[in-house]
């Protein structure tokens, strides 16, 4: 099959939302549909030992959150569809951020129940900020919850986005009937027993005919033409440029966990979902028609399999083709290398691939060679840019608690960072080390690793820091700079890049230093232009 044909079957995408929305779910009943997986093990059903095909770290499966974004892929009606995991647990924000920088579109799960919640606001923002195209999808309509226009307002007012419903709920909970699918024009009935098969629908393409009385009841059937009447009355039709430029957000109904509104998203999704789009760096914009490969690293995953001390770097290839045994240029490096095992993802099972195309995700083994943000070609210097470090929100020095474990410790911290699990400060005064992360389960995921993995034992001491910020001085030889190093000294550190950081320790002391030093600019993300 040629390029361009290879290029256009692809669809990557991420699934964002707050913990708890559905989001393992979905994910799971989208595989279910593209026969990836044969059977959908219910996340929450204890009795099912078998638990969420994504989530695959032990810590993950004590606590029923998604913690380590992984890749899935399936095929559907001759589709190529990529979907990288996110966590939805708020601590793993710093993760999601980075993903998303390797997404062409996003769904986001919404809780009927709950509504728009503050992870959900966040990821949201980032979305809007690259305008990635969304497709919300609302979830377990199959229990109580807030009524169907005051959540499209609710997203509308909280997200800022601006939607258009393309399937309709008929009912919401106990009294929950179906769906009508705008999109499609046919309505899918819902008997709320077919939680691992896949649903029939039934074509109506004129609501107004009598037999829909027949099938869901008089009442249901007019509720469901008045409110069908008032969507074409408030809501914009759907505009597929609109949605692709970011400007337009399509939303749907359903129920993950029964299975149901999944089909009617997925269809929806495959037809209307952007192709591979272009990305900037920063010599210049990347189209991924071009015939030279170029892709860069958004994730490190270390020890995915237990048993063989290996790192996988994940690798977005943004344009050209990826070819095993083929050597690229490692641009931070400068140098060359080949790699004879590129692996695909297949749902839960790696392979090895020989050629991949962009919008694929290819997973490279590493022996240490690569940082997050990382870029391969096939020659030309190329920087991808959009893969910050976040000022982190919780600060610990870190302490060996076994010293004959020294060597295991370092060595596991600097693999642990690498991947971005969390950020190392090394302090300028001491050479103590800290490290910051996003939210305080890092911590507990760190230890569990150094480990498990490593052998190595740590503890932690509090470190009472309000925010890292990095470090730009207007000229680094001026006396306002060296006075700022010199007054600052206990509070500055570098970060694993080399980068000077400024630790303060509270919003006042912050305020003060950009007062009292105006040359010297503090930012609160590792990449400024």
């Amino acid at each position: 099959m040629d390029f361009e044909n290879e290029i256009a079957r692809r669809r990557t995408f991420g699934i964002i939302s707050h913990p708890d929305a559905g989001k393992t779910t979905l994910t799971e009943k989208l595989l279910l549909f593209g026969g990836a997986i044969q059977e959908a093990g219910a996340v929450k059903n204890n009795k099912i030992k078998k638990t969420a095909t994504s989530d695959f770290m032990e810590i993950e499966r004590q606590r029923g959150i998604s913690v380590a974004t992984s890749v899935l892929a399936f095929i559907y009606n001759d589709k190529k569809i990529n979907i990288l995991d996110t966590p939805g647990h708020k601590d793993f924000a710093e993760d999601t951020f980075r993903t998303l920088t390797a997404v062409d579109s996003v769904i986001v799960v919404i809780d009927v129940a709950k509504g728009v919640e503050e992870q959900t606001e966040k990821l949201v923002e980032v979305c809007r900020m690259r305008n990635i195209p969304m497709i919300v999808f609302i979830n377990k309509l199959d229990r109580e919850g807030k009524d169907a226009f005051d959540l499209l307002d609710e997203v509308e007012q909280k997200l800022g986005l601006s939607v258009t419903p393309l399937s309709f709920p008929i009912g919401m909970g106990y009294d929950f009937k179906g769906i009508y699918n705008i999109y499609e024009k046919n309505i899918n009935l819902f008997s709320g027993n077919s939680k691992q098969n896949i649903e029939e629908t039934i074509a109506f393409t004129d609501i107004e005919n009598p037999e829909l009385d027949n099938i869901i009841g008089e009442s249901a059937a007019q509720e469901l033409r008045d409110n069908l009447e008032l969507v074409n009355g408030v809501y914009p039709e759907f505009d597929k440029d609109s949605y692709l430029k970011g400007e337009q957000q399509p939303v749907f109904f359903g129920s993950a966990l029964n299975n149901f509104g999944v089909r009617e998203l997925l269809d929806c999704f495959v037809d209307i979902a952007p192709t591979p789009r272009p990305k900037n760096a920063e010599e210049r914009m990347v189209d991924a028609n071009e015939p030279d490969f170029s892709g860069f690293v958004f994730k490190i995953h270390a020890n995915m399999d237990p048993k063989h001390r290996d790192r996988l770097a994940f690798i977005k290839i943004v344009s050209g083709t990826f070819e095993r045994n083929k050597p690229y240029l490692h641009v931070r490096h400068d140098k060359k290398l080949k790699f004879s095992s590129p692996n695909a993802f297949f749902a839960e099972k790696k392979e090895i691939v020989d050629i991949s195309y962009p919008g694929d995700i290819v997973g490279l083994h590493d022996t240490g060679n690569f940082k997050i943000g990382d870029t391969l070609t096939s020659g030309e210097k190329l920087n991808y840019k959009g893969i910050p470090s976040f000022s982190p929100e919780h600060f610990r020095y870190i302490n060996n608690a076994d010293p004959m474990k020294a060597k295991q410790l370092f060595k596991g911290i600097d693999q642990l960072m690498d991947e971005g699990v969390a950020q190392l400060f090394t302090l300028e005064l001491n050479g103590r080390k800290v490290i910051g992360t996003v939210g305080a389960l890092q911590y507990e995921v760190i230890q569990y690793r150094l480990e498990h993995e490593y052998g190595a034992k740590c503890t932690y001491e509090n470190f009472p820091v309000h925010k890292a910020c990095w470090v730009e001085a207007e000229d680094a030889s001026n006396n306002e700079f060296k006075e700022f190093k010199r007054v600052k000294q206990k509070f500055l550190a570098t970060d694993k890049q080399g980068q000077l950081v400024f630790l303060a320790d509270s919003q006042f002391s912050l305020q003060m230093t950009q007062q009292k030093y105006p040359t010297v600019k503090l930012h609160f993300t590792s990449e400024f232009d």
